[in-house]
C-alpha cells in the first residue's frame, strides 16, 4: 500500500484524495486532526485503553489478538455505514497517530475491496511536526499588519468585511471561538484544544500569499484560554498597526448588537459582570448590575468601556510605539463597516514595504 508523504502544509491543498480519514480514537480526533478530516475510529477510547493495558500489563500477543478483532469489527461497521456507496475510483487518505497499525489495518481492508487507498507517511505526527515548524519556528514568512483600537470599534466585523473584499485576513477570534474579552465566550461553542487552534491557524496561513500583507486583529497573547503561538505573536508585536477610533455612543450601539446573545440573557449578563469583582469597587459593580437588570444595555456598554476597557487599552497601548496609521470611524452600521473595511485595505497596502 503506497504512503503519501507530506513535506509542507500546502501539499494537502491539491492532494488527489476524495476523503481524509482519521482512524484514531474519538478523543484524539477531538483534540486535533488534519483539516477536513472525518473521524472513523478503528478503536474507541475505551477499546484503545483496554488494548493498551493488556499490552503493558499482560501480553503483547494477547493485546494484538484482541486489538485485531476489535479493529476488524469496527472497520466492518464503517464499511456498512460509510463506505458502501463509494464508487470504484474512490481514493481515500487514511492516517492514525504515526502511520502504523491502525491506518494500515483499515487501508489493507479497503484496498482489498479495490479502492486506491493511501496512508499518510508518519501519520498525524508528520502533520503536527509541520504545524510546529510554522508556528514555533524562527522564521515567519507572512507580513503581518495589526488592526487595533478601543473595544467596540467593530474590529472583528471590519476584518471579516475585508475578507469579503478579497483582502488577506486571519480571524484569530473566529478560530479561537472567543471574542477576546471577559464577555467573549460562546456558551454553545466551546473553544478548541490548543492543538486544534494551532492546526486551524496554520491551515489558514498556508492558503495566504506571502507577497501580500495579512491583517489580524490586535489581541493579547491569549484569546480566552488559548495561547497565540510564538512565531505569530512575535510578528504581531513587531508589525505596523492601524488604530481605529469611534465615538463612545456609536461603539456602545455597536456592542449591543454584537453581544446580543449576552444582553438578551440577564442572568448570563450578571454572571459575566461578576467576573469583574476585584477589579472595581462594590458601588461600580452595583451600578452596572442595575443597568443590566433595567435593560439599559447601551448605557451599560458605554460605562463599561469608559471605566474598564478604555483605561485598560490605554495602559496596553503605552507599551507599544505609535500606530502607523489612524482611522476615525463615525458609522459602525453594516454599511459603515463595509466602508471602513475598504479604508483599512487601502491603509494596509500603504504600510506594505514591498508594495510596488
Amino acid at each position: 500500500m503506497p504512503a503519501f508523504q507530506l513535506h509542507a502544509l500546502t501539499d494537502l491543498h491539491d492532494a488527489p484524495f476524495d476523503e481524509i480519514i482519521d482512524v484514531r480514537s474519538p478523543s484524539e480526533f477531538a483534540e486535533d486532526h488534519l483539516p477536513g478530516a472525518i473521524s472513523l475510529p478503528v478503536l474507541s477510547d475505551a477499546e484503545r485503553a483496554r488494548v493498551g493495558t493488556i499490552y503493558v500489563q499482560e501480553s503483547r500477543l494477547e493485546a494484538r489478538k484482541i486489538g485485531a478483532a476489535l479493529v476488524a469489527r469496527n472497520v466492518a461497521a464503517h464499511i456498512d455505514a460509510h463506505f458502501r456507496g463509494k464508487p470504484s475510483g474512490y481514493r481515500p487518505l487514511i492516517y492514525c497517530w504515526r502511520g502504523g497499525q491502525r491506518s494500515g489495518s483499515m487501508g489493507l481492508i479497503l484496498g482489498q475491496i479495490g479502492w486506491r487507498v493511501q496512508t499518510l507517511d508518519g501519520g498525524y505526527r508528520s502533520y503536527r511536526r509541520l504545524v510546529n515548524e510554522q508556528l514555533y519556528g524562527e522564521t515567519f514568512p507572512w507580513r503581518i499588519v495589526v488592526l487595533d483600537g478601543n473595544t467596540g470599534c467593530a474590529k472583528t466585523d471590519i476584518l471579516r468585511a475585508m475578507g469579503r473584499q478579497a483582502a488577506q485576513v486571519v480571524d484569530l477570534e473566529g478560530l479561537a471561538a472567543h471574542r477576546g474579552s471577559v464577555f467573549g465566550g460562546h456558551p454553545d461553542r466551546p473553544q478548541p484544544a490548543q492543538k486544534g487552534f494551532e492546526t486551524a491557524l496554520a491551515d489558514a496561513l498556508s492558503h495566504l500569499d506571502t507577497a501580500r500583507p495579512v491583517v489580524v486583529e490586535g489581541e493579547s497573547s491569549k484569546i480566552g484560554q488559548l495561547q497565540i503561538p510564538p512565531a505569530l505573536w512575535t510578528a504581531m508585536c513587531a508589525a505596523p498597526r492601524i488604530e481605529l477610533s469611534a465615538p463612545l455612543e456609536e461603539r456602545a450601539r455597536y456592542l449591543t448588537r454584537a453581544y446580543a446573545d449576552i444582553v438578551a440573557d440577564v442572568a448570563r449578563l450578571e454572571e459575566v459582570l461578576d467576573r469583574l469583582k476585584g477589579l472595581h469597587g462594590k458601588a461600580q459593580l452595583e451600578e452596572w448590575a442595575e443597568l443590566a437588570v433595567a435593560g439599559e444595555h447601551a448605557a451599560l456598554a458605554a460605562s463599561l468601556m469608559e471605566r474598564h476597557y478604555d483605561p485598560a487599552y490605554r495602559k496596553h497601548r503605552a507599551r507599544h510605539p505609535d500606530p502607523s496609521a489612524r482611522l476615525a470611524l463615525d458609522d459602525l452600521s453594516e454599511a459603515g463597516i463595509e466602508a471602513a473595511a475598504t479604508r483599512v485595505i487601502a491603509a494596509s497596502g500603504e504600510l506594505d514595504p514591498h508594495r510596488a
